[in-house]
């Protein structure tokens, strides 16, 4: 009579462990899901990250969502943008200087100072401004760096600009209008200070 008491107890008490852990795993799946979104509140959207560009351009153009949809499609979401504006001159081989603000998704700000030198089939003079997508850059203070260019990354259309730059697993992304002009200024590196500098190296 006590095994088959004793029986019963176990019984009852696996199917209701079993209850209570098929529970606490139905509870566990909407907390993986809310985590999920946190980790996604660290980067910015696409379509934040497309008014932010058009507010800082001054105007909206076909080419300049194409290039923001092709990052997006590329790199994924960029946790960080650099709001700038630059000048650059070159006569087959070039310079750039430009100065911007880094704006973090984190809300962490820095003044960002950059100068490079390019080579390539190159001509011509500008002043422009230049929005940047931050890519798994992990706090202000590292990207304070040279970033090379990567070769064959140029992509042009209607009017707007993209190429990217890559370092340590940071990668960055500068769009600017008109850019055509300046296509060779892609090719090199771009150094970026905390602090302003002529010098290009």
């Amino acid at each position: 009579m006590m095994d088959t008491r004793s029986r019963l107890i176990d019984t009852t008490r696996r199917a209701w462990l079993l209850r209570a852990g098929a529970g606490s795993l139905a509870l566990a799946v909407p907390a993986l899901g809310i985590a999920a979104d946190v980790t996604d509140d660290s980067t910015y959207d696409e379509a934040g990250t497309l008014k932010a560009a058009t507010d800082f351009f001054g105007q909206t153009t076909e080419g300049l969502a194409q290039v923001i949809a092709k990052a997006f499609s590329e790199q994924g979401r960029p946790n960080a943008f650099i709001r700038g504006e630059e000048v650059s001159a070159a006569i087959t081989a070039g310079v750039r200087y430009g100065e911007g603000e880094l704006v973090m998704k984190s809300g962490a700000t820095k003044k960002v100072y950059w100068a490079g030198p390019s080579v390539g089939f190159d001509l011509g003079a500008n002043a422009s401004k230049v929005f940047v997508l931050v890519y798994k850059l992990p706090d202000v203070q590292a990207i304070f760096k040279r970033y090379p260019g990567v070769d064959g990354s140029l992509y042009y259309v209607g009017g707007v600009g993209l190429n990217y730059q890559r370092l340590d697993g940071v990668t960055l992304a500068p769009i600017r209008l008109g850019a055509g002009l300046r296509a060779g200024a892609s090719v090199g590196y771009t150094h970026y200070r905390p602090e302003k500098s002529l010098n290009p190296l």
